[in-house]
């Protein structure tokens, strides 16, 4: 299952009362004040981590609270502070404020983290009241309250690189040749309806992040169908590998589909025309692949790879072409 928005309900853990507590002992007449402070509350802390990439979890739980600060004690014992709550959420999680619709932070990479309710500090025993005029302090503090918040968890990297094209442009098929993913695959329009991940390992020492992103349709720029929840993931995988197949099983034009796509991209956002696109001509097994390939070349002036998932051809050199241009957007400051 792969969920990609969420919305939750957040609640820090409150500090603990100081406590107001005087030494008392038997050959000890002046004492004094000896309340421990409390203990602060647990925060609730998003990271992103490697490893995830679905918002799953926290769509099967909607309420999370942290625990609250213990209270101080005598003998200036402070109150135990609570544990943090972190909860682990993919890299390229939008974390949003729903009061406000304020971003809190954007967990681009893995390691990045933001503490979205902050814990209440622990409140003051008395001898933080003691003077020179007041030696026997009744006062103290309370413990702070924990912040709570609702919360809209939006997942929008999901790869290094993006497959687009037309429904049953060969993305699925493509996607479990070159890693191990399983998506499901038939030959009928829609069959992704959701993001599929996969693994593709160059070497042992290499890999990147492949997402095989749901076909598009015409007008997916103004929503069109599930276009918005789409172009979304378009819009933050590293590059785009725009499949586009030479004999569409619907009898639409090939050179066509991909203008078609292009125009959805440069309609929903203009930095995606400019995105790095490798082209790739699917399927090259059948007739016109070849014709097809010299078609976008002579359109886009871009060199543009034929392949074929069933047969293997090609794979190997799409590979190496993916990372070397993987290489080419880590070196330029613009890269997402």
């Amino acid at each position: 299952m792969f969920v990609d928005r969420v919305e939750i309900e957040i609640q820090a853990g409150n500090g603990g009362d100081g406590c107001m507590s005087f030494r008392r002992e038997k050959y000890v007449p002046k004492g004094g004040p000896d309340g421990g402070d409390g203990g602060d509350g647990g925060s609730i802390i998003f990271e992103a981590q490697d490893g995830v990439n679905s918002l799953v979890a926290l769509a099967h739980k909607k309420q999370w609270r942290a625990q609250h600060g213990a209270h101080g004690m005598g003998a200036n014992k402070q109150g135990r502070s609570a544990k943090d709550i972190v909860i682990p959420v993919p890299p390229g999680t939008l974390i949003i404020d729903a009061a406000n619709q304020l971003v809190l932070k954007d967990l681009k990479t893995p390691g990045d983290k933001v503490v979205a309710a902050q814990g209440g500090h622990g409140g003051k025993g008395n001898p933080h009241f003691k003077s020179s005029t007041n030696q026997a302090p009744r006062q103290t503090t309370p413990g702070q309250l924990g912040e709570k918040k609702r919360l809209i968890l939006e997942l929008k990297v999901i790869a290094d690189v993006g497959l687009i094209g037309k429904p049953n442009a060969g993305k699925s098929t493509l996607l479990s040749r070159l890693s191990r993913a399983k998506p499901e695959i038939a030959d009928y329009p829609f069959t992704t309806k959701f993001p599929n991940l996969g693994i593709v390992y160059v070497d042992p020492d290499r890999s990147f992040v492949l997402a095989d992103i749901p076909g598009l349709i015409e007008g997916a720029h103004r929503g069109v169908g599930l276009g918005h929840d789409f172009l979304k993931h378009i819009e933050r995988s590293g590059i785009l590998v725009h499949l586009v197949e030479p004999d569409p099983t619907d009898g639409s034009e090939p050179l066509e589909n991909y203008r078609s796509i292009r125009y959805e991209l440069e309609q929903y956002r203009s930095e995606l025309g400019q995105r790095t696109e490798i082209l790739v001509v699917t399927k090259c097994e059948l007739a016109g692949a070849e014709e097809l390939r010299d078609q976008l070349q002579q359109e886009t002036n871009k060199e543009v790879l034929l392949i074929s998932a069933a047969t293997g051809q090609g794979l190997r050199e799409l590979t190496d072409r993916i990372w070397f241009a993987l290489q080419e957007a880590a070196k330029s400051p613009s890269s997402p």
